[in-house]
């Protein structure tokens, strides 16, 4: 019970720094290319590479740290960098096909689904 703890802390903080970091990009460089999460993504992408590889070679410290940081805050703050790290996983493991076949799929699918999305909130509207 107490991993979900940790969970909700960090997503809690994660859901806030998104927010912060977002609008504080986009007030200062303006919505044309969506700049927010753009770096809202790239900072991610650091943050969980950083944490994942810092945590498991640190086996001594406490379990809680997985949790509370690339679960909770960076799962609230970016998926992007969950997508990023696992496909650098893969890379790592020499599952090259597998690597670009989920990266090539992810954006390409992620592409049609948000834009099916869109297309259906407009059929229903």
């Amino acid at each position: 019970m107490q991993k979900y703890f940790y969970i909700a802390v960090g997503g809690s903080l994660g859901s806030i720094a998104r927010y912060w970091v977002g609008s504080t990009v986009s007030g200062r460089l303006g919505t044309r290319f969506p700049y927010g999460t753009f770096i809202i993504n790239m900072t991610a992408c650091v943050i969980i590479g950083f944490a994942l590889t810092f945590l498991g070679k640190r086996a001594d410290m406490n379990p809680a740290w997985r949790f509370l940081i690339p679960v909770g805050f960076v799962g609230a703050y970016s998926t992007f960098s969950t997508f990023e790290w696992e496909t650098v996983s893969s890379l790592r493991a020499g599952a090259f096909l597998l690597a670009f076949l989920y990266a090539v799929g992810s954006v390409f699918l992620g592409l049609v689904a948000a834009w099916g999305g869109a297309v259906l909130a407009e059929v229903i509207l």
